[in-house]
């Protein structure tokens, strides 16, 4: 009897743009452009943005606004409705449950597994990780459920969820991320990326 699978995939720079990079176009500030692509310890780099948006007065309502301005990348959604007719898929991010009910909205709401913040009186004051290293943990828990576990990102923060699955890929990963990895093939188009799923699963 063949063994059922299941696709993990990151979210923000695979499925829909970086949402502090929009942020950080919209506001002016450089410093919040930098992302899980360019920090791998994501505690740090998330006291760094909490830091930028208290030094700025910057409130849930304004990042609210700039994500509800966003849609998903070009092509995202076909492909995961294609993804999705083929078997089932959970999306793994390190966004919050804020930043991404709207996004999932607009993608035919798939399974996000996600954090939390705090926020009090408009501000955000902190945030809530689910787990430590909740990509991994997912990944290796499905295949504990006996599923053959296919994943795909494009940070520093999926590398090792893309090293227990079964099968991982980098996609739309920046040169840094893939000179690091070179070990996950790294694909540019939805087209590649659903073939190698396909292929994989």
């Amino acid at each position: 009897m063949p063994q059922q699978s299941i696709v993990t995939l990151d979210v923000e720079g695979v499925l829909v743009p970086e949402i502090w990079i929009a942020v950080s176009e919209r506001t002016g500030i450089p410093e919040l452009r930098r992302t899980t692509r360019d920090e791998p310890d994501y505690d740090k780099l998330m006291r760094f943005r909490l830091g930028i948006l208290a030094e700025h007065g910057l409130k849930m309502s304004m990042i609210a606004d700039v994500i509800a301005g966003m849609g998903p990348l070009d092509g995202a959604r076909p492909f995961l409705d294609e993804l999705r007719g083929r078997t089932q898929v959970i999306l793994l991010s390190d966004t919050f449950e804020q930043f991404g009910r709207p996004l999932m909205e607009q993608l035919g709401w798939p399974t996000l597994f996600c954090h939390q913040l705090v926020v009090t009186n408009d501000e955000i004051v902190d945030y809530q990780l689910r787990m430590p290293d909740q990509k991994r943990h997912a990944v290796k828990a499905l295949k504990g459920l006996n599923f053959r576990v296919v994943a795909a990102g494009d940070s520093y923060n999926d590398t090792a969820m893309l090293a227990e699955a079964d099968a991982g890929f980098l996609f739309h990963a920046p040169d840094n991320v893939k000179r690091e990895f070179p070990q996950f093939p790294a694909l540019e188009t939805y087209d590649e990326l659903l073939g190698h799923i396909l292929s994989a699963l």
